[in-house]
């Protein structure tokens, strides 16, 4: 593995579009069997266009972006905020960026700026991670 310092950033992982089977197939996952994610009519009668992503979902590909860079067992703190809802069909690209470097209990870690965004570049969540190095 190459040097970690202030600027790296981390390989980023593009995604499919979001589709009703995604989302089906995450609610199994996940448990999080909220209707207004895998049910058209209730969606609609709460408001919404159709159904949405969970927001978990963009934080679970987040987690999958870092540790396709480092190996889980180095994760040692991972949080995010939802910034808007992602919607049927976007396409979500995740990103990150070594914003700093520092000791911590005798052990190197890199704190990273983690960012999902759709296609525009709209972001719909933000966060940030510590990863042993």
């Amino acid at each position: 593995m190459s040097e970690v310092v202030v600027g790296t950033e981390i390989a980023s992982l593009e995604l499919p579009p979001i589709s009703r089977f995604t989302l089906a197939l995450y609610a199994g996952a996940s448990g999080d069997h909220n209707p207004i994610h895998i049910d058209s009519d209730f969606a609609k009668k709460a408001g919404m266009p159709d159904v949405f992503a969970h927001g978990m979902l963009s934080m679970a590909y987040l987690g999958r972006m870092l540790t396709n860079w480092q190996p889980q067992s180095r994760l040692v703190k991972f949080s995010s905020r939802f910034l808007t809802i992602t919607q049927l069909y976007d396409v979500i690209m995740c990103s990150g960026k070594v914003t700093e470097v520092f000791e911590e209990g005798g052990q190197q870690r890199a704190r990273i700026e983690v960012i999902a965004a759709r296609k525009d570049g709209t972001q719909t969540l933000a966060g940030e991670a510590i990863v042993a190095i």
